[in-house]
């Protein structure tokens, strides 16, 4: 696998021979397809295509569901100050991610292959997913989403399932966020085919440390950026077909 990276890059570098677009095209559909099941191979035994975590059900994806990447990300998840729903004082409401997904590579550094975030999910309708949600403001759904850093295509995510942290082997810290199961609620294709995260079908979080709201009182407005991480695992169809994307 180092050596079909390797070829590829090698031959991207000779831009100045005859067909280099239709040589660039090429390199960048291969990296896009397999590019990154090169970098996933090439790095520990611990991230690797088909090693799927032993789950409970209610974070476990359905059958007919194939692990195809895993990875572990670290950012904050964020929280914002905002006046109880009884009335009475105020809170912390969790409002959006903010993470880098990576993968070892060659065993030495992670390399980013994701980035986490809410935004806007495409051609949603005014009701949100669990996990998701509705502006008063725009009427617009957003969504926890996982984009490519490799080709730009995108999966989001509404939430299924989930169990407390502490709970199971799968996630083990008491205290941390939950360990979750989203199902993709739209996918954007990438640059090229579908991309890296175009035919995704669920989402698992599993492993969390940190990123639970502050405790006590704030002052409405107040902002917590909680540092966390966790690992998340992608699913595909076992047996896709060439459904739409932005679905």
């Amino acid at each position: 696998m180092q050596s079909i990276l390797w070829k590829a890059l090698s031959a991207k570098k000779q831009t100045n021979k005859p067909g280099k677009m239709r040589l660039r095209l090429a390199v960048t559909k291969g990296l896009t397809t397999i590019g990154l099941g090169v970098l996933v191979c090439m790095g520990s035994s611990s991230v690797a295509f088909g090693e799927e975590a032993r789950t409970p059900a209610e974070i476990t994806p359905p059958r007919g569901n194939l692990l195809f990447l895993t990875t572990h990300a670290t950012g904050t998840q964020n929280y914002i100050c905002l006046p109880s729903t009884d009335g009475q004082g105020t809170s912390w409401v969790f409002f959006a991610p903010q993470a880098t997904l990576s993968v070892p590579l060659f065993d030495h550094h992670d390399q980013q292959v994701l980035t986490h975030f809410l935004s806007p999910v495409p051609n949603a309708n005014s009701s949100p997913e669990a996990s998701c949600t509705l502006s008063s403001e725009t009427g617009k759904v957003s969504c926890p989403t996982w984009q490519s850093s490799l080709d730009s295509s995108a999966v989001w995510g509404g939430k299924v399932g989930s169990i407390d942290a502490g709970l199971d082997a799968s996630c083990p810290k008491a205290g941390a966020i939950p360990c979750l199961l989203l199902n993709a609620v739209a996918t954007r294709r990438g640059q090229i085919d579908a991309g890296l995260m175009g035919k995704t079908t669920f989402i698992q979080r599993l492993n969390t440390s940190g990123g639970a709201a502050p405790a006590g009182s704030c002052k409405v407005g107040d902002q917590a950026l909680v540092p966390y991480s966790a690992d998340y695992s992608f699913y595909r169809a076992e047996h896709e077909d060439s459904g739409k994307s932005d679905r």
